[in-house]
């Protein structure tokens, strides 16, 4: 920049001449300058004292503020210069290498305009709306004088075009840390997390920062119709990790898992003799599948169905009738719960049986008058 610039005593100053100037007046549109070497004063005019929009000259420079100068025009015992130009070349040679790196820029935000946010870095710097955040912001005002991180994603130094990202910079940060978390969790490990989204097969969970899968099969022991009516956005739950694929960034999880097994107090809520209402839940050849709490079937033998022979348990019952049962056994350790639907039915035609009278012309009846009056007409 030394070869560039005129910097000695009654060398002829021309356009495109970069010099030193420091600021001898200010003005409300303008700043006067003294120029090292010259003849006469040069003048710098607002627009031209920054890439941002400048009200006044006070706001962009003070008297004796020092700084290199591009010459525009040469007057008559006058220069007009440019303060903006200058920066502007030594701007977009820093720039163009932080474009080529992938260098991370932190800069102020100057201003607040409609359709997003502006930066000064030697040149006007652009940051759309859409590039400002990975999510919707109903508001900017705020981020006017916050100081932020951005890199370049497009620019043209002959359109002066400049163009910057801050969500860039947040996606990087959050694909990091997913990477980190991701290489952390295993199978089998018992997280806490958030209901992030609901689905109509699942629920998606936070995990602090990655999400997990909860399939509408593993929210519950139970049978679950709607995800909706177990779980809702926002709510705290302990899951444990079922599968892990690092390479597809998938996690399988289970709620249904960190839940005490509907086995566990079964003995206690169904001891053997106990009547229970359950529901038909699978017919088959040899019996009926009868669900007497969330996550427990019991079995209906066919022989325990009906008082009747049956061929087969869809001649008496259908899937999803309501039943009242009879426990016969259980057996916590496998699982298993038998249970009698026919030891009911006999219980109540035993209790007709015994209620049963015989009609008021038939009391009294009894076979020895039958037999005194048969012997009365024989000895006759």
């Amino acid at each position: 920049m030394s070869e560039e610039m005129n910097l000695n005593k009654g060398q002829e100053f021309r356009e495109g001449d970069i010099v030193k100037g420091i600021v001898a007046q200010v003005e409300e549109k303008a700043v006067t300058v003294s120029i090292e070497g010259a003849p006469f004063d040069g003048v710098v005019p607002i627009s031209e004292l920054s890439s941002l929009h400048v009200d006044k000259a006070s706001d962009a420079v003070s008297v004796g503020d020092e700084f290199e100068l591009i010459i525009t025009k040469v007057e008559e015992e006058n220069y007009v210069l440019s303060k903006r130009r200058v920066d502007a070349i030594h701007a977009w040679k820093v720039l163009t290498a932080q474009f080529e790196n992938g260098e991370i820029i932190e800069s102020e935000v100057k201003d607040v305009v409609k359709g997003g946010l502006v930066v000064d870095l030697g040149v006007r710097g652009f940051v759309p709306a859409s590039l400002v955040e990975d999510h919707f912001v109903e508001s900017f005002e705020d981020y006017k004088g916050r100081t932020m991180a951005f890199k370049i994603v497009e620019m043209d130094q002959q359109k002066n075009r400049l163009i910057l990202s801050h969500r860039a910079i947040v996606e990087g940060e959050k694909a990091s840390k997913k990477e980190q978390l991701l290489g952390g969790i295993n199978s089998g490990d018992v997280l806490d997390g958030t209901v992030q989204r609901l689905a109509s097969f699942g629920a998606f969970i936070d995990l602090g920062g990655v999400d997990g899968l909860v399939h509408i099969s593993q929210v519950s022991h139970g049978h679950v119709e709607n995800v909706s009516d177990v779980l809702s956005e926002g709510q705290k739950v302990t899951v444990k990790v079922l599968s892990v694929d690092k390479d597809n960034e998938r996690i399988s999880l289970s709620i249904k898992e960190t839940l005490p097994g509907p086995w566990e107090e079964v003995e206690g809520k169904a001891p053997k003799g106990t009547i229970l209402t359950g529901t038909v839940k699978r017919l088959v050849n040899f019996g009926a599948f009868v669900e007497v709490f969330p996550g427990v079937e019991g079995l209906v033998h066919i022989s325990q169905i009906a008082h009747k022979h049956i061929t087969t348990p869809h001649e008496v019952l259908k899937e999803g009738q309501e039943v009242e049962v009879k426990v016969l056994d259980v057996n916590k350790n496998e699982n298993r719960l038998s249970l009698s639907i026919k030891v009911l039915l006999e219980n109540n035609e035993a209790e007709e049986i015994t209620d049963y009278e015989l009609p008021e012309e038939t009391k009294g009846f009894s076979f020895a008058d039958v037999i005194g009056d048969k012997l009365k007409n024989f000895s006759e």
